[in-house]
């Protein structure tokens, strides 16, 4: 049983050109033929920038997809009712059964809050997998925070998991070698080289991720580059089997 898995961060869907365009990132998932997208850095009525869009019920409706998003930031206004929010979400061809969103450390005006969001998706009405989506953070107590949980839930959630995410991280650091003594590094297992998905334009940064537990086997890695204007990242792709 077999499942393309990709990780996202869409950038509010402003591409290095500077130009808001959703179309594009709905474009880039598509001709991957993903199955299940961890998107990081997501607007749902935010501001101006993604001109008060919810972003991930516009990508799932124009790609027919099941979706979930976690909130990082949430702004709440006097005039309206309708929270303005910022974070991470979930794109899936096979049903959501059940999701969480997480607060690791909320918004502040020195910090970006951060989240984490925990999703079980039911493939091809026979395996459960459980999919997480984070955007790690840069400041050292949020990011140590992040990491131990993400590390304690897979360790108390016996089921095959894979961890989605922009880890702002390189590949032999300290946090990586955190992660991978509990999990497999997705591009690492592949052997390939490179797996660079940062900045989109001739990128030299390795800073998305999939790890996954010991029941998922990688059958294929790759990072897309179909329209690499759409973001300042661009997306990196699984092919993972269940064992």
């Amino acid at each position: 049983m077999e499942v393309n898995v990709m990780s996202y961060n869409i950038h509010h869907g402003k591409g290095i050109d500077r130009k808001l365009d959703l179309n594009r990132i709905a474009e880039v998932i598509n001709k991957s033929n993903a199955d299940v997208i961890g998107l990081n850095e997501v607007d749902r009525y935010f501001s101006k920038r993604s001109m008060y869009e919810d972003q991930i019920s516009l990508l799932a409706k124009q790609l027919q997809m099941d979706y979930v998003f976690s909130p990082s930031i949430t702004l709440k206004s006097k005039n309206s009712e309708i929270a303005r929010q910022y974070g991470n979400a979930l794109l899936s061809k096979f049903p959501i059964l059940k999701s969480k969103s997480t607060q690791i450390h909320a918004a502040s005006k020195f910090r970006e809050g951060r989240s984490i969001l925990e999703t079980a998706i039911e493939i091809d009405q026979k395996q459960l997998l459980q999919v997480l989506v984070t955007h790690i953070s840069f400041n050292p107590s949020s990011r140590k925070k992040q990491i131990q949980y993400i590390l304690d839930f897979v360790q108390q959630n016996p089921l095959p998991t894979v961890v989605i995410g922009d880890w702002n991280m390189i590949p032999g650091s300290k946090s990586w070698k955190k992660v991978a003594q509990k999990m497999q590094d997705v591009w690492h297992l592949s052997g390939k080289a490179g797996g660079y998905t940062y900045p989109s334009y001739r990128p030299r940064k390795r800073l998305d991720y999939l790890f996954i537990t010991e029941e998922i086997k990688v059958v294929e890695a790759e990072v897309i580059d179909i329209v690499p204007d759409a973001s300042d990242h661009l997306p990196v792709l699984a092919r993972l089997e269940m064992l």
